[in-house]
């Protein structure tokens, strides 16, 4: 989606304990993303960068990325396998609507922690915590050139 403005004030924290959150009622592993590079074709990044920070190695193949590039205003949300066998291409649109009205909105951190609330609710309807339950990919906020 083609929204974003090129420079993106975020809340990292508010974004870290969103992700937190989310993670403590399922297996499933929730990253954000903020590219430094421009994607035009923001899926396709997203996809690559996907590979690239581990994200199919999870268990269950069930993390999601939400990708943020501002340098070309765009964005995209990327789950794995086990994701996309659970919920289809309805639920992606939907949370994407949902973030999309607050970036437009100017409201950066609100959408992320949005996307991120929705995301966690999927996943823990098909992927619930086990007791055994471990983090097995960072929190954080990424950021890549």
């Amino acid at each position: 989606m083609n929204i974003l403005p090129p420079t993106l004030p975020l809340d990292h924290d508010r974004i870290v304990a969103a992700i937190g959150a989310a993670e403590r009622r399922t297996s499933g592993e929730i990253r954000v993303l903020l590219s430094r590079q421009a994607a035009p074709e923001p899926v396709a990044a997203a996809q690559k960068q996907f590979d690239q920070l581990g994200m199919t190695q999870t268990a269950a193949r069930n993390g999601v990325l939400l990708f943020l590039a501002p340098a070309s205003r765009t964005f995209a949300i990327v789950g794995d396998t086990g994701v996309h066998e659970k919920c289809g291409e309805i639920f992606w649109r939907d949370v994407a609507d949902a973030m999309s009205a607050h970036f437009k909105r100017g409201e950066f951190t609100e959408g992320l922690v949005q996307g991120i609330e929705r995301t966690g609710t999927l996943l823990a309807a098909h992927f619930p915590r086990a007791p055994d339950d471990r983090n097995e990919l960072p929190n954080d906020v990424a950021e890549t050139d």
